[in-house]
């Protein structure tokens, strides 16, 4: 284990030699990063190899990766000191969440993380359930919505623990999840099952073919290799979605943007380079400011099971 989480080994993980989309060995080297490759498949959707496996995989989500050493590389510098700036994100997202639900909803949250989004929703009066892999981050999630709400494990293991049946949600979602995901197919056949007649699945997730991914290349604070290990384009995306069954109702970047603090936007102007990081060091020294920001480099997608 290393600072920055697992260490990339030949014990833990395996090259990619294949597309997890169309399942072409046809691809070309978006860039290189260290032992990392980011390659371009012919269909479009984009990957890393090698990547973490099994077990060390999991790893990478443990405590350290909620208050990271190295946040540029791995998880967040302080995640639940944030928590006032992402319940803010979350009630300005409610404009939109709200345009697909039904009043008194029921919801379900994949990869809620500290059950920030749920909280908001439940403000609007719907009802809320969560599941998260990591136990650490997971513990704030109960604490400010119960046990009997949040399951602490992955989906298939959360169905069964809470006996949640089939169509029995109005909404799933899954916020900066399906980048993490080893077997995003299997995800998303597993959350069509849990979705009424009626309801909707909405995803958030970075578009690496924004104008901010292919301005910064390498640079981009989104290219995290230990932890995303897929990267999607709207393209791509919707061909995803059509081949495991659902609908695509709307697409766009509009309302996915954050409230950051200005020690987010230093820290994240580290990643630019050193000069961009001296520049960027008296945001430091407002950390108790913040505003939103949206460079238009992630999306959110709603989608409806056919």
């Amino acid at each position: 284990m290393t600072a920055t989480g697992p260490a990339l080994d030949a014990a833990n993980a395996r090259e990619i030699t294949h597309c997890q989309m169309c399942g072409s060995t046809e691809r070309t080297l978006r860039l290189a990063d260290g032992p990392f490759r980011v390659m371009t498949c012919r269909c479009g959707f984009v990957y890393v190899t090698p990547r973490l496996q099994g077990q060390a995989l999991l790893d990478v989500y443990g405590a350290s990766y909620w208050k990271s050493d190295d946040p540029k590389a791995r998880g967040y510098a302080d995640y639940a000191r944030e928590s006032a700036l992402y319940l803010k994100t979350y009630r300005k997202r409610m404009a939109l969440v709200s345009r697909w639900l039904k009043p008194n909803a029921r919801i379900l949250d994949v990869g809620c993380a500290a059950g920030y989004f749920l909280r908001v929703a439940r403000e609007h009066g719907h009802d809320v359930h969560g599941c998260e892999l990591s136990a650490s981050i997971a513990q704030d999630a109960i604490a400010a919505l119960g046990a009997e709400r949040v399951h602490i494990g992955l989906l298939d293991d959360a169905i069964a623990a809470k006996g949640w049946q089939p169509q029995s949600f109005d909404l799933v979602t899954a916020w900066d999840v399906i980048e993490h995901v080893p077997e995003p197919q299997a995800l998303l056949d597993r959350m069509r099952t849990l979705i009424a007649p009626g309801g909707k699945l909405l995803l958030e997730t970075q578009n690496v073919a924004s104008r901010w991914a292919r301005l910064l290349g390498k640079r981009w604070h989104h290219f995290k290799h230990l932890e995303h290990i897929y990267h999607f384009t709207p393209e791509t995306m919707r061909s995803l979605l059509e081949a495991r069954g659902f609908r695509v109702l709307e697409l766009g970047s509009a309302y996915a943007g954050k409230y950051v603090s200005f020690a987010f936007l230093a820290e994240r102007a580290a990643r630019l380079g050193k000069v961009a990081a001296l520049l960027a060091r008296p945001l430091g020294w407002l950390a108790g400011c913040n505003l939103y920001v949206n460079p238009q480099d992630e999306m959110i997608v709603v989608a409806e099971p056919r």
